[in-house]
């Protein structure tokens, strides 16, 4: 694979990003991309590994190891090194429905476990899936591909985000009329309002889209199921349902002076912020601005950057992040071996642009909020803080202040990104669907039926809050059992 001495030839290299402090002036895609022959260098860094753990998408310690969608890394890798462009898209397509998604989004537990990262910088892999299907689009590879016969089967998905938009492919793909529901406005869940716009333009998500439409997927939005129109109806007009509404219930933070005006939950920031900017480029106004704001994000995971990333593009005009957690260390820990997700510390694109404008990662780690405070009209002015340490002589950790580490911040936005406890009732509850003891739908992986007949559960609904990259192999699973359900044997891979 690749070139043999490849990587003792050539070193790990990436593209640079746009300048952070340039690149928080606008909305667009903050990457850059390297010329052919830098992608041919670094696909021939791929070593002929006896066994390759890249895509093996196992989950060691809790986290993915390899790639959850088994991307046939290493022939592609190969296959850009010779300049087998759409060889490469057609190997990398296998796989994957929509590699420009997770070519972005996706933090790449592949070169996590790539056998070169044992004692050497890993394989640039993300950067290389993103070339392959970017050149792909601009070649002209990328048409539809609508089944050549359809089965009669009517299939409805809900919910339009990474698992529902796999699933809905792969089963109109079988051959199956599949309608996919959406409350928004707009299709793409996830991809389209919970993932800000220069992480990943949302006119890729409707290059997809339009080429499902053109397959014969139908997308029906602004339709909330269970509200709208009831769960049993559309499970009583289809064969099937395949309930994909992702995990979508945020974690709060039951705290004094929660109800203060100023303080909300990230997705609600971020996917008003994104619907303003594409229906009128925020001249309408409809979001919550942080322009000239003190602003403070409660979290410090994928979302959480986002709300970084986004408040820096509004203006604000101060930002700090906690952290409960403690930093993590610059190299693996000893308790953290290859092929485990190095858990390192990394200085991802939002806090990279706030410690440009403002001097310093924003990241405040082993922190705790213990209430936020108000102003006369009611609005959060600032918060107080205590420092912790983890306490584990009981067996299960428990954060403990510090005492005399008290401290107040002044606050007008106030994030909060905690995470997300699992889907929302409506759905669930209408279809009488059995749940497990987190509250998601209760459905067994790579199966997919949960306790109702013909209906099926995949992605964050059914396993939790998780990695888009886990969403599409969910989708795809569940499209592989529905149509198995549906017609005794399936095809779909």
């Amino acid at each position: 694979m690749g070139k043999p001495t490849g990587f003792m030839e050539w070193t790990r290299e990436l593209p640079t990003d746009r300048d952070p402090i340039e690149r928080v002036k606008d909305w667009d895609e903050f990457h850059e991309h390297f010329p052919i022959v830098r992608l041919q260098e670094q696909g021939g860094r791929c070593m002929d590994c006896g066994v390759p753990f890249c895509h093996t998408g196992e989950l060691i310690g809790g986290m993915a190891a390899g790639c959850p969608i088994n991307n046939l890394i290493p022939e592609w890798n190969d296959l850009v090194y010779r300049g087998l462009w759409r060889e490469a898209l057609e190997r990398l397509h296998k796989t994957n429905n929509f590699p420009e998604f997770t070519g972005r989004v996706c933090p790449a537990p592949c070169e996590g476990s790539c056998v070169l990262g044992i004692n050497e910088p890993a394989v640039t892999i993300k950067n290389i899936e993103c070339s392959i299907v970017d050149k792909g689009w601009d070649e002209g590879w990328i048409v539809p591909e609508p089944p050549e016969k359809r089965t009669g089967k009517k299939v409805a998905v809900i919910g339009s985000g990474p698992s529902g938009l796999s699933c809905a492919i792969q089963l109109n793909r079988a051959g199956h009329e599949v309608t996919v529901y959406e409350r928004d406005d707009r299709p793409g869940g996830l991809m389209m309002y919970g993932i800000p716009n220069m992480k990943l333009e949302k006119w890729r998500v409707l290059r997809r889209i339009k080429q499902m439409e053109d397959e014969g997927v139908r997308f029906v939005c602004n339709t909330h199921v269970g509200i709208d129109i009831q769960a049993a109806e559309i499970r009583k007009q289809n064969d099937a349902v395949a309930i994909c509404t992702g995990a979508t219930k945020p974690r709060d933070l039951a705290i004094e002076g929660r109800d203060l005006g100023g303080v909300n939950f990230a997705m609600e920031f971020l996917r008003a912020n994104t619907r303003s900017l594409l229906n009128s480029k925020h001249e309408d106004g409809d979001f919550i601005s942080a322009a000239g704001k003190h602003v403070i994000v409660i979290g410090g995971g994928d979302t959480g950057t986002d709300c970084v990333g986004t408040s820096m593009r509004h203006g604000c005009k101060t930002l700090f992040q906690f952290e409960i957690l403690p930093c993590p260390p610059e190299a693996r820990a000893d308790n953290n071996p290859w092929p485990e997700w190095p858990k390192i510390y990394r200085l991802d694109y939002g806090q990279e642009e706030a410690k440009a404008r403002f001097g310093d990662d924003p990241r405040t780690y082993l922190i705790m909020t213990q209430k936020f405070v108000a102003d006369e009209n009611g609005n959060v002015k600032e918060l107080h803080t205590v420092n912790i340490e983890w306490d584990f002589s009981s067996g299960r950790p428990t954060p403990k202040p510090i005492e005399g580490t008290e401290k107040v911040w002044p606050a007008e936005l106030v994030l909060i990104a905690m995470g997300f406890l699992g889907p929302e009732d409506t759905v669930v509850e209408q279809l009488g669907v059995e749940r497990d003891p987190r509250s998601n739908a209760k459905a067994e992986h790579e199966k997919y039926h949960t306790s109702v007949e013909g209906v099926f559960a995949a992605g964050d609904c059914r396993r939790g809050q998780s990695l888009v990259v886990w969403a599409f192999n969910e989708g795809r699973g569940c499209a592989r059992e529905v149509d198995r359900w549906l017609m005794g044997h399936t095809d779909l891979p």
